[in-house]
């Protein structure tokens, strides 16, 4: 496992639980050398994810779309960068050449990366494990509609083996390192038939 992408928030005003959760968990990447990949903000969680993975010397890449720079302001110290035209091209980017995607409370955006990299693993189309980080719980309702998804035959049995639920930051490695195995014949059983 070289490389993770991480989702996470650029809210500055959450409680201080979810800066220090970011923080471990840059720095356990960071210890098992990986590259983290990021959403480029210099705000909220991200910015803490970075600053924790430049202060102990780890690698870090930042995808952003050009109309952003400005509202949520580059994170300065950051130096390896893709600058994109679009969202859509931005979410494309985040993925390439990872191993994994680690997901941290967040708002609509988080959620909605979250989401898109679901069905892309659904469809066969994204292989690699998927680590949600559910610190004080605040995932709790997204596993709950996940679930339901399934109970009410919206989504197969099998989908539920596309994600992991974590409750600490030291469960994210043991989680991306033994994800179950999926491939692209998974859009075999997209459909619930």
């Amino acid at each position: 496992m070289n490389r993770v992408c991480v989702f996470c928030s650029s809210s500055e005003k959450i409680d201080p639980a979810y800066f220090e959760a970011t923080e471990r968990v840059a720095g356990l990447l960071v210890d098992a050398g990986i590259q983290v990949v990021f959403g480029g903000g210099n705000c909220g969680l991200m910015r803490q994810l970075a600053d924790t993975v430049i202060e102990k010397g780890g690698r870090i890449k930042g995808v952003m779309p050009k109309f952003m720079k400005e509202i949520e302001l580059a994170h300065p110290d950051v130096t390896d960068w893709v600058f994109t035209e679009t969202m859509h091209e931005r979410q494309a980017r985040y993925l390439e050449g990872i191993d994994g995607v680690v997901t941290l409370p967040g708002g609509s955006g988080t959620l909605e990366e979250l989401l898109q990299v679901i069905v892309l693993k659904r469809l066969g189309h994204f292989t690699d494990p998927i680590v949600i980080l559910n610190t004080k719980g605040y995932f709790d309702p997204l596993r709950e509609m996940l679930e339901r998804c399934v109970a009410e035959n919206f989504m197969h049995r099998k989908h539920l083996d596309m994600w992991a639920f974590v409750d600490e930051p030291e469960d994210v490695m043991p989680a991306l390192r033994q994800a179950p195995e999926w491939n692209e014949d998974a859009i075999s059983f997209t459909a619930v038939r």
